[in-house]
């Protein structure tokens, strides 16, 4: 959440700032602003709002200098203001930084440099940094022999507990930047004669595609002549220049009206990539380089903990009926929000599978560090390279879905799903399924592409079933075994970008309680494929139409016996069971999708909602 970009280069910072910013809007948008370093004056603005709004206020003719520093708002302390907008200057008028984070002792530390004299003029926990910083500066105790702002930085980043991604400027050193990483994302791209730093890449690709990532506890100073990194307590560190794995063009927009629908349409083009050069239907073996050091622990495992959040939270419960139906291994799904705060019985044997589209979800990242504490082998499922997730869990697999921007999650969710797929496939292989039925499951696996293909093409008359229901304010998505969890993500989708109140159940929970809510106001979304549980989930919706209820049913392609129970029939392919989530999940986010529109609301930038959960 939040996002950071700062520029040193020679060209002018500020259009490079605005346009990074915008790139990296998605993070938040509650408010924002910039701070340009002019010889030994600093000029900052700063708005409530979105970067649109800051635009706005900027001079049409940018200051000439190279150097500056901006920040998009999601906030956690204090209003979403222009007060409390960042950047954030110190008391003494020398500092100014712009912050991704929670810094937990703030108040401790407030309180401290108030009784220092040290005057507050926001309610935010990035001011106290500022201030910090401009304490030990102005101090200057103990800088000999080092640079004494990089020295300030230090010694106040000792001080604070919790997490940032922070750029830092100082007004006495005109030509010098500083970041530094704790928990929060942080790159620098490293260009000819510039240098960018931001909270993900695509605030960077315009501009170079060499990067390095910081670790956490790590800082970087860049000047003009170059770049040097160092832990927080002044031991240097190298890094390696790493490729970005984008394109300009893949966060384009490129004709679309909206990132998700682009991320919808992507899907049957990311999902071929993500199995690209990994299925081998002939020999019947999925090749997973990320993992294969560990494939024999793997192989041997004797419980699988899956931990996530929100959407990748639906992928996993996927995964679980995944191993356990393929794999036969004993799996099960924890919130990692919740997982980090238990006291889990992780024994010999067990593996934890993160998985995180950012690659930086606080609590997953949380749930890891225990995992690992418990002698757990951790592997991360992820999508962003070079993320913090996958450098700190042992061993994982990348979704290869391509950036995603939109903040309701869409291509990430079938990739992560298709990822599992795989895995749970060649376990399989290798503890008791026969060949040719993993073989079967393969070949039927790669076709996936062309079955979503086939159900977006119906994307306008889903607009129709949208426009038709998007008076009510209240839903209910229901479906059984592995389309439960495409139930709960579909009410997901909906809740994040239409703002109705939705609710995703197993089908069967439904007259134990939530049966009372059912009139001709609620519509039910019922997931009816032809499963195992097909005859089950029909006398489902006959007790909903029985009370009156309106029902909107996917449905296997050719069903007729479905057709009286449906007031609005979707059809999809015919998929196989197990791999049903992927094609089953598609007309549920075109239905979100086109709700949200029709409704008026800004589907990329939901209220209240970032891309990439990195705070508490």
């Amino acid at each position: 959440m939040c996002g950071i970009v700062a520029y040193l280069g020679q060209k002018k910072a500020q259009p490079i700032l605005i346009e990074g910013l915008k790139r990296l809007e998605y993070r938040g948008y509650d408010s924002a602003g910039i701070a340009l370093l002019k010889g030994d004056a600093f000029i900052i603005n700063k708005t409530a709002g979105r970067i649109s709004t800051l635009d706005e206020i900027l001079p049409a003719e940018p200051p000439v200098t190279g150097l500056g520093i901006g920040h998009t708002r999601w906030a956690t302390h204090g209003a979403p203001n222009t007060t409390n907008a960042h950047p954030h200057i110190d008391y003494t008028s020398k500092i100014t930084v712009v912050h991704n984070g929670i810094i937990e002792n703030y108040s401790t530390l407030k309180k401290w440099l108030i009784e220092k004299g040290v005057v507050f003029s926001t309610e935010t926990d990035t001011e106290v940094i500022a201030n910090l910083i401009g304490y030990f500066y102005s101090s200057g105790d103990g800088s000999e022999g080092q640079n004494r702002f990089e020295w300030s930085v230090q010694q106040a980043l000792n001080e604070l507990y919790g997490t940032y991604g922070l750029a830092i400027i100082c007004a006495d050193y005109p030509n010098m930047l500083i970041g530094a990483k704790k928990g929060s994302p942080l790159i620098l791209g490293v260009g000819e004669n510039e240098y960018v730093i931001a909270s993900d890449a695509s605030a960077i690709v315009e501009h170079t595609t060499q990067a390095i990532y910081l670790a956490d506890n790590e800082m970087v100073t860049i000047t003009a002549d170059g770049f040097h990194t160092m832990t927080i307590d002044n031991v240097a560190v190298s890094k390696d220049l790493k490729n970005i794995e984008f394109s300009l063009e893949q966060i384009e927009l490129a004709g679309f009206d909206h990132y998700m629908l682009k991320e919808i349409t992507e899907q049957p083009t990311a999902l071929a990539t993500c199995l690209g050069g990994r299925v081998d239907v002939k020999s019947a073996r999925v090749v997973l380089g990320g993992i294969q050091s560990h494939l024999r622990e793997l192989t041997r495992a004797k419980r699988v903990i899956l931990t996530a959040c929100g959407t990748a939270w639906h992928a996993a419960l996927v995964g679980e009926f995944l191993f356990e139906q393929l794999a036969r291994i004993p799996s099960e799904v924890e919130y990692a929000s919740e997982f980090r705060y238990r006291n889990p019985i992780i024994n010999d044997g067990t593996i934890v599978i993160a998985i995180s589209q950012s690659g930086e979800t606080a609590d997953t990242l949380a749930a890891i560090e225990l995992a690992k504490e418990r002698g757990a082998i951790v592997l991360g499922i992820v999508n962003v390279v070079g993320s913090t997730i996958a450098r700190t869990t042992n061993a994982g697999i990348y979704l290869r879905v391509g950036p995603e921007i939109g903040v309701a999650s869409t291509k990430a969710f079938t990739g992560q799903v298709a990822v599992l797929a795989m895995l749970a496939i060649e376990l399989g292989r290798r503890r008791h399924l026969a060949s040719d039925y993993a073989a079967d499951l393969l070949a039927k696996l790669v076709e996936i592409p062309e079955k979503i293909k086939e159900i977006l093409s119906q994307s306008a008359y889903i607009k129709e079933i949208a426009q038709a229901n998007i008076d009510k304010e209240n839903w209910l998505f229901l479906g059984r075994g592995l389309n439960y969890p495409v139930a709960l993500e579909g009410a997901l989708k909906l809740k994040e970008i239409s703002y109705i109140h939705a609710e995703g159940l197993p089908a069967a929970e439904m007259k134990h309680g939530p049966i009372a809510l059912i009139t001709e106001r609620m519509p039910g979304v019922f997931i009816a494929t032809k499963s195992t549980q097909y005859e089950k989930i029909i006398g489902n919706i006959e007790e909903v139409r029985a009370r009156g209820g309106k029902t909107i049913i996917v449905a296997t392609e050719g069903d007729e016996q479905i057709k009286p129970y449906a007031d609005h029939l979707i059809s999809i392919p015919d998929v196989v069971d197990c791999l049903q989530p992927m094609v089953t999940v598609i007309p549920l986010q075109l239905l979100a999708y086109h709700a949200a529109v029709l409704r008026g609301h800004d589907v990329d930038k939901p209220r209240n909602l970032a891309k990439s959960v990195t705070v508490e």
